[in-house]
């Protein structure tokens, strides 16, 4: 099985997480919500497969290309 790394696009601050570790993931699921300039923008996943774990936690600071989840596909 493969492991994709999904990154943050943007610097911001993890808001929500959407869905957990354990979980099936379809592409273009919502995993998770940045809050960056009073706006939210989902990070979602690229691929369909299940997510094996979250990198950052609720209200972390998220840099810009930092991995913040894994997929297994």
């Amino acid at each position: 099985m493969a492991r994709r790394e999904v990154r943050s696009e943007i610097t911001g601050s993890l808001w929500k997480i959407e869905k957990q570790p354990g979980e099936v993931v379809a592409e273009d699921d919502v995993l998770m919500i940045l809050e960056s300039m009073k706006m939210e923008i989902p990070i979602m996943a690229e691929v369909a497969g299940t997510l094996r774990e979250i990198l950052a936690k609720e209200g972390e600071p998220v840099a810009e290309g930092q991995v913040v989840a894994v997929i297994e596909t």
